[in-house]
């Protein structure tokens, strides 16, 4: 077996990195702007091989030979929370990851981005490249992902691209679904993730503990439950958190708890102030998943309680019922973070970082799919008498 060599571009806190070193890629660079992800990542995996800043700033001098890039390119102005804004420099940062190619000249390199990527100008503009431009040497198959089909508790749809020049590789076939087809296993639920979690956190805050990255003191390093905070919502909060089943949203309000901007608004936003359900995996988790009115991030745990109005809006049963937002480390988990990740930031910070992370078991199956050319590759490339040992 071989060890393929990695560079991870826009590396984030190490999502990506984490599926494909499962399988065998060793990292070698590692480029990300924002300090603290970079810290992350760099007290996951080293620090030596980490550039904590902008990548238009590294030199071609400083970019290796590597076997295979990977990486997604800021995306904020492809997102249906953006504003579509093409002249956005964050939609430019893709050709910064074509220079790289150029440079390291890997056998296959992957980009992953919001699913809205595979409509966009800029991707057109990467199929050209492809065609008859910087990329023709590779072979390119794309496509629009779904990480609750790999094993992840969560419905999160990426744009993946797979550029190879040692033979064409497919995206993986899915090896989850809702209905069970195949031989395909259930969708991972939320129970099957955080279900043993303490349902009441004791601490608002992150342990008081500094650690050095890059010469610098950071909050951290933290794991385990000690991302497992809670907020402390006003009362008002809390009793319309009350009233919100699995499933449900904004509309499962009382009138007299809807602030004007929701009463006023009797269509869309359905998500916000929702709760998630047990038994299916999570929606999309952003970066303020803290935050229950830009989303459904309210704790899964409900039991109906008492009859409130004339309408039959129920409250839920205080004694069964968990009313709180998901916490760091719950959001962590399902996005498929090891329980014992190790993180670096202020609260805000991590939860940045985390929700900006591509799911590891998306990007483990990824790098399972890839992984067999690379043996291949280097099969061919042994002499005779070699290769006759390493098959026997």
């Amino acid at each position: 077996m071989t060890t393929p060599s990695m560079i991870d571009l826009f590396a984030g806190c190490g999502g990506m990195t984490i599926g494909f070193a499962a399988e065998g890629f060793k990292p070698i660079l590692a480029v990300e702007w924002d300090k603290a992800a970079a810290a992350t990542y760099a007290a996951n995996f080293g620090e030596g091989h980490v550039i904590p800043g902008d990548i238009a700033q590294v030199s071609d001098e400083e970019i290796p030979e590597a076997d295979i890039i990977i990486g997604g390119p800021p995306c904020q102005g492809f997102s249906n929370l953006g504003l579509k804004n093409l002249d956005d420099p964050r939609n430019q940062l893709w050709r910064e990851y074509m220079r790289f190619v150029a440079k390291a000249h890997p056998k296959v390199f992957v980009i992953e981005n919001v699913d809205r990527f595979s409509k966009s100008p800029e991707f057109q503009m990467l199929l050209a490249e492809a065609d008859h431009g910087a990329l023709r040497e590779y072979e390119l198959r794309f496509g629009v992902l779904n990480a609750a089909d790999y094993g992840v508790a969560q419905r999160r749809k990426r744009t993946i691209i797979i550029g190879s020049r040692i033979g064409a590789i497919e995206l993986p076939a899915a090896t989850h679904d809702r209905q069970q087809e195949g031989n395909r296993q259930p969708w991972k639920t939320l129970r099957d993730v955080i279900g043993g979690l303490p349902a009441h956190p004791a601490s608002t805050e992150l342990p008081d503990s500094r650690g050095e990255f890059f010469g610098e003191l950071m909050p951290g390093v933290f794991t385990g439950l000690d991302l497992h905070i809670r907020r402390t919502p006003t009362l008002k909060s809390l009793d319309r958190y009350s009233f919100v089943p699995p499933g449900g949203g904004r509309f499962d309000l009382p009138a007299q708890l809807l602030p004007n901007c929701w009463a006023n608004k009797p269509t869309g936003t359905t998500d916000v102030m929702g709760r998630l359900r047990w038994d299916s995996p999570s929606v999309t988790i952003r970066t303020e998943f803290f935050k229950p009115e830009k989303g459904q991030y309210l704790h899964p745990q409900w039991e109906r309680g008492e009859w409130v109005d004339e309408f039959g809006k129920h409250r839920g049963n205080p004694a069964k019922s968990v009313d709180r937002v998901i916490t760091h480390y719950e959001a962590s988990l399902i996005q498929d973070f090891p329980h014992d990740y190790r993180w670096v930031g202020t609260k805000i910070q991590i939860a940045r970082q985390i929700g900006n992370a591509v799911p590891s078991g998306l990007a483990r199956a990824i790098a399972r799919q890839i992984r067999p050319y690379f043996d291949e590759a280097s099969l061919i490339s042994e002499p005779l008498e070699r290769q006759l040992a390493l098959i026997g």
